[in-house]
């Protein structure tokens, strides 16, 4: 390991698989080990120095015509929620996204990891550790049999929502300025997820959730409140990121939050247009000052969204680093940030 791309970074969010999914599925798998188009591949981790991070499984919703970042570049927006996905079908889709996953395992381009101990076992040895995480549960039914099945197939991490309706609770949309008091909590569903969830030791992941559905789950869960990729309300007023009190209960969990690289979620006028790295910081200032210095990580959101040019891809790494360096971050701090803290809260939750 260079210094250049020490520490490693154990990231948060990845789109990764949804990518792959749409170049071709199963097949195109062998072009993440080449290289390929994106944000990330297994040449571009291993010169950044990304260690692994959570891959997501996320069913895309069908076309509308609709241009998100077109619209998400003008001052103000409020892009409609999409409907609701049928399940039957969203399990398709999540299946095939998981193969994906596990054929990326078998060419020896990174290892699923199911334990802390697992991913510090691949830091250690340079291999690419990967947290099946799934972002929506469309593809779960109201009997939680897939739960259960997806769980003993790698399953650690679940977001119970994206931004559209699920039978288990509502996500936010894509709505600035505005904020996650969009719609309803968990439903009944929903709250018996989370119970499953916390006895199985699934991370329930809290980014997309509407305030109201945060707050059940803040009530209900036996485990840290995590965010995957969120950023601070206080900063830019959109309605994907969390406000101080959202942050305090995280905190008061000993949970944690992970940096969303997104810029519409950075920049302080909520556009979809590039940034600096100095947003990046201002959002983990602040995120240090709520949550306190173990509570904060790196949620890239690489290959789901638009980030700062100055990073541009996993490969651009070692840019943030520096970054946090000249602004006053010591080495212990830098440390907890890029990898340190997901353990910390990975290891509270899975009890391993």
């Amino acid at each position: 390991m260079t210094a250049n791309i020490a520490p490693v970074v154990f990231d948060g969010h990845n789109d990764v698989l949804l990518k792959l999914y749409r170049a071709g599925g199963v097949g195109s798998a062998e072009t993440f080990v080449s290289g390929c188009a994106g944000h990330v591949d297994l040449p571009k981790a291993r010169g950044g120095g990304l260690a692994g991070g959570f891959f997501a499984v996320f069913v895309p919703s069908a076309e509308d015509g609709r241009d998100m970042d077109a619209e998400m570049r003008q001052p103000a927006y409020d892009l409609p929620l999409p409907v609701t996905l049928d399940q039957g079908e969203a399990l398709k889709v999540a299946l095939e996204q998981a193969a994906i996953l596990y054929r990326l395992e078998e060419l020896g381009a990174l290892k699923i990891c199911r334990s802390v101990a697992e991913i510090r076992d691949c830091i250690a040895t340079g291999v690419l550790a990967a947290v099946f995480h799934m972002e929506g549960a469309e593809a779960i039914g109201l009997d939680l049999a897939a739960l259960e099945t997806l769980y003993r197939a790698g399953l650690r991490s679940l977001g119970p929502v994206w931004s559209r309706p699920t039978a288990f609770g509502e996500g936010v949309p894509f709505r600035f300025p505005g904020d996650g008091d969009t719609g309803g909590g968990l439903t009944d569903a929903g709250k018996g997820l989370v119970r499953r969830c916390n006895a199985l030791g699934i991370l329930v992941d809290l980014s997309h959730m509407t305030m109201a559905g945060f707050w059940d789950v803040a009530r209900i869960s036996t485990a840290p409140l995590v965010a995957s990729h969120s950023n601070a309300h206080a900063l830019c007023p959109h309605a994907r990121n969390l406000t101080d009190a959202q942050l305090e209960a995280i905190r008061d969990s000993d949970g944690l939050v992970g940096l969303n690289f997104a810029v519409a979620f950075l920049r302080e006028d909520g556009r979809m247009l590039d940034t600096g790295l100095d947003a990046m910081l201002r959002h983990l200032d602040h995120l240090l000052d709520r949550l306190g210095e173990t509570r904060v990580g790196l949620g890239s959101d690489f290959d789901g969204a638009t980030i700062p040019s100055d990073i541009g891809t996993a490969a651009g790494l070692p840019a943030l680093r520096r970054a946090m360096t000249r602004h006053g971050y010591g080495d212990e701090l830098i440390e907890g940030i890029c990898h340190g803290n997901w353990l910390r809260v990975l290891e509270k939750t899975w009890g391993a």
